[in-house]
């Protein structure tokens, strides 16, 4: 080598890519067939190797990079609020709808669903969240609508077929001109966030003679609104579903209200765009504040009932932060095992350095375990005619929420130490990653409000206790420091409201408790030994640690991290 040629490069890790993200992950597979949706294995490999491949990866950089953009104004002057994207924006748009993870679930209609198509749907959204998780939330919102809004059958007739379709298609048009529509949603205002009961928004019913004579037959039950929200998911979105005041006699409190942002009659509605949120991270994805001037809604449910309306919602779009998480956790170590194995330091690869093994088989043990957490509890809702499994879902979402979520950015930010400075700058994916974790915490009520949620899931349902039993037994056996752990949990829940267990003062500490354990069942029953005995020495026999790498002697780090990211099967 020349003496002035200082800039050979050698010992870095080539960029992850051209990886089959269905065939290196062993784990995901494996929870595909044992939750119920073996047969979209053939789908799921053919999604994974494009989602793996250099080119897909890298739209998420140049989503990110060049971030949406408002235009309040066209060139005459006249209001038209959208929102323009980065072409890498819409290419991943069309991979997500093209694939289903909106709609998979819902295709077929009510009771012709096809089995396992919400652990389908998970499995695809996990890999998903491993390219990019802007585009997510409005892939999200629109999968979590359709619940809500069959609760008003001719909005539904109307709109599902478009909701429902696999044709990606950003036009600002109304909806009797698209071939595909996206639904967002607006809760958060100023002076409330979590408590959505402060909301000032006010919605009042549209004459009825006027709304027929603007809008036909399809303005019967229209509501003017007028307020604002603070937070207003995706502006670019086709719809929206929104919380506002009513008081209508014998019916005042909150509502939800369904609002396009074209009406009936092709004109746009009173929507206006005040800005975009200038986000930690998420950045590809367009958050916005927004004023409703005598916009136009039609209500959906119960008038007075907004918040149950919209749980229907909110339940969904909880579901998919715990998926959504899982993907996230799996791309962090995919990129940080990969680099340890390309990279050394004193004289052999990180990858086998003992203190370096010991962080990742860590990291690769919190990763397989949310895998499997998240496709179990997609079955949940695959399952929603047995009462244990609707049961199981109401305590295991808020606590998945809770747990997974919060795990999240120490995940992040430890696999961002495994590259180093490396990992610490934005030519590498993981300081995009790291930003994404704490969205999905935040998003859809924050860590307290989940917890305070599985608190009242057990008060609401005391026989949700017997649920868990049911779940952690299939376990028993196996392994008595399990045993005798899931024995302690269960007795200090039977001990009912006001134990130490069920206090709101310790709520976070039964979240985690609930969510570990289900892991540590699901791992001992069905991941290799090597895996679910790790899992159980360093979460149930001792306190989860603050930081990873803190395995026990013994633990054989080296076939786990083997396990984690099967290279040699992807091509």
């Amino acid at each position: 080598m020349n003496r002035f040629d200082t800039h050979e490069v050698f010992n870095q890790a080539a960029p992850f890519g051209d990886v089959n993200l269905f065939r290196c992950d062993p784990a995901l597979r494996a929870g595909l067939e044992r939750e119920g949706a073996g047969w979209a294995a053939g789908m799921l490999d053919a999604l994974g190797a494009q989602l793996g491949t250099s080119e897909v990866l890298d739209l998420a950089r140049l989503a990110n990079e060049f971030t949406p953009r408002l235009v309040n104004f066209d060139r005459a002057g006249r209001r038209i609020d959208e929102v323009e994207f980065h072409p890498a924006w819409h290419r991943l748009m069309t991979l997500l709808i093209e694939n289903g993870a909106h709609s998979l679930p819902w295709e077929g209609g009510e009771g012709r669903r096809r089995p396992g198509a919400q652990v389908a749907r998970a499995a695809a959204y996990l890999m998903f969240g491993q390219v990019e998780n802007g585009s997510q939330c409005p892939v999200t919102m629109t999968y979590a609508s359709v619940p809500a809004l069959r609760q008003n059958p001719a909005l539904a007739a109307r709109w599902l077929p478009k909701i429902l379709s696999r044709d990606y298609d950003p036009r600002s048009l109304p909806v009797s001109e698209k071939r595909g529509a996206l639904v967002g949603m607006g809760m958060t205002e100023k002076q409330g966030g979590t408590d959505v009961r402060a909301n000032t928004t006010h919605a009042a019913p549209l004459d009825p003679a006027q709304a027929k004579a603007r809008f036909g037959e399809e303005g019967e039950g229209a509501f003017v609104i007028v307020g604002h929200k603070w937070f207003f998911s995706a502006p670019q979105c086709d719809a929206h579903l929104v919380l506002a005041q009513t008081d209508t006699e014998g019916s005042a409190g909150l509502s939800c209200f369904f609002v396009p942002r074209f009406l009936p009659d092709g004109s746009r509605n009173a929507i206006r765009v005040q800005r975009l949120k200038n986000k930690l991270g998420n950045r590809s994805n367009a958050s916005s504040e927004v004023e409703f001037c005598d916009a136009v809604g039609w209500l959906i449910g119960k008038e007075g009932r907004g918040i149950p309306t919209i749980l229907e919602m909110g339940s969904h779009t909880r579901l998919d932060c715990v998926i959504g998480t899982a993907g996230i956790m799996r791309a962090a170590l995919c990129h940080a095992l990969h680099h340890a194995r390309g990279r050394s330091a004193f004289g052999r690869p990180l990858a086998e350095q003992p203190l370096m093994q010991n962080v990742l088989a860590d990291l690769a043990l919190e990763s397989e375990a949310a895998t499997a957490f998240a496709l179990r509890l997609a079955r949940c809702y695959d399952e929603q005619d047995d009462p244990v499994q609707v049961l199981l879902g109401r305590i295991l979402t808020p606590a998945g929420k809770y747990w997974l979520c919060k795990r999240g950015p120490a995940f992040g930010g430890e696999a961002m130490e495994v590259m180093g400075g490396n990992g610490y700058v934005e030519d590498s994916p993981l300081a995009r990653l790291y930003r994404e974790f704490p969205v999905n915490s935040i998003w859809e009520g924050s860590g307290n409000v989940m917890c305070l949620d599985v608190l009242r899931a057990f008060g609401k349902a005391p026989e949700a206790r017997a649920a868990l039993a049911q779940e952690l037994g299939l376990a028993a056996g196996i392994d008595a420091r399990f045993d005798a752990w899931c024995a302690q949990l269960l007795d200090e829940l039977g001990a009912g409201a006001g134990s130490a267990a069920t206090s709101e003062f310790g709520a976070r500490r039964l979240a985690e408790r609930l969510v570990v354990g289900v892991q540590a069942g699901l791992l001992l029953r069905h991941a290799p030994g090597v895996v679910s005995d790790a899992f159980v020495a360093s979460r149930i026999a001792v306190e989860v640690g603050g930081a990873f790498g803190r395995l026990p002697d013994g633990v054989d780090a080296a076939a786990i991290l083997a396990r984690a990211l099967e290279i040699s099967s992807t091509r």
